[in-house]
């Protein structure tokens, strides 16, 4: 696959942002590969199938395991967003998000409570606790001013990324959000050691990762002012990353068509 193209890079003390382009067959063969299985989630299917499979014995209910396993709602174009955001980071930034937000859903039509990215980053620095905690933020906008309006207000990204970085009681929440799922993981062993990093450091030992999915032209100013607000008294331990991840011209409005298209083309093939 062709790499994203590096617009711009603007560091500061703790703080890096970084401009990324996609082209259209990037953004195409993103959406075929990692993407379509954050929207999917073949794993968690495959552990629901086991359970249920051997309590579907007749043909009627083998079609009633089908429609709970097969069945894909078309993503909003948000969703979407925050896959390309969560395989973008899993990529560049040695990540991963064991726990897929879609699994809390009890309405498909709704969204996950509490951060949109929730796991664990690898530590190249040759310890032997070699995870710590990766929180994140998507936001997804068509807008063509730079920011855009999603980085302000209450729930914007400036917001959400200043209580990921100060605010212990949202950390923490998030800390235990993770550890209720830890207990019987293969992974249990990578919350043990992020967890150990977070309390040994006073709760600062994260990485952090804001992303901006836009369609629009590439500008320093969608992150420029924001990296340098979040440097100010940001803790030694703690890393933030800023991307903003821009799309060809006016395709967010495509991205649930093209992850159908995905969908759809694997189930056919």
């Amino acid at each position: 696959m062709q790499a994203a193209e590096t617009c711009y890079t603007v560091t500061h003390p703790s703080v890096r942002a970084t401009g990324l382009a996609y082209s259209d067959d990037h953004l195409n063969a993103k959406i075929a590969s990692e993407v379509k299985a954050i929207l999917t989630d073949p794993a968690g299917k495959a552990g629901l199938k086991e359970i249920l499979s051997d309590l579907a014995t007749t043909e009627f209910e083998q079609e009633g395991l089908q429609s709970i396993l097969e069945h894909v709602q078309t993503p909003e174009d948000w969703r979407v967003g925050e896959a390309i955001a969560e395989a973008s980071v899993t990529t560049e930034c040695a990540c991963m998000f064991p726990w897929p937000g879609s699994r809390d859903l009890r309405n498909p039509n709704a969204s996950a409570a509490g951060a949109d990215l929730v796991g664990f980053h690898l530590v190249d620095d040759g310890g032997e606790l070699p995870y710590r905690f990766a929180f994140g933020e998507v936001k997804t906008s068509g807008e063509k001013a730079n920011p855009p309006q999603v980085m302000y207000g209450r729930s914007g990204l400036k917001q959400q990324l200043e209580d990921l970085r100060g605010d212990a009681q949202v950390k923490s929440a998030l800390v235990r959000y993770l550890g209720m799922h830890a207990a019987n993981a293969t992974w249990k062993w990578m919350y043990e050691s992020a967890a150990k990093r977070y309390l040994r450091s006073g709760q600062s030992d994260i990485a952090i990762y804001g992303l901006l999915i836009r369609d629009v032209v590439p500008d320093e100013k969608d992150l420029s002012a924001r990296a340098y607000a979040l440097s100010i008294g940001c803790p030694t331990e703690t890393n933030v990353h800023l991307y903003a991840i821009y799309l060809p011209s006016d395709s967010i409005v495509t991205l649930p068509k093209r992850a159908m298209d995905a969908i759809n083309a694997e189930k056919t093939a």
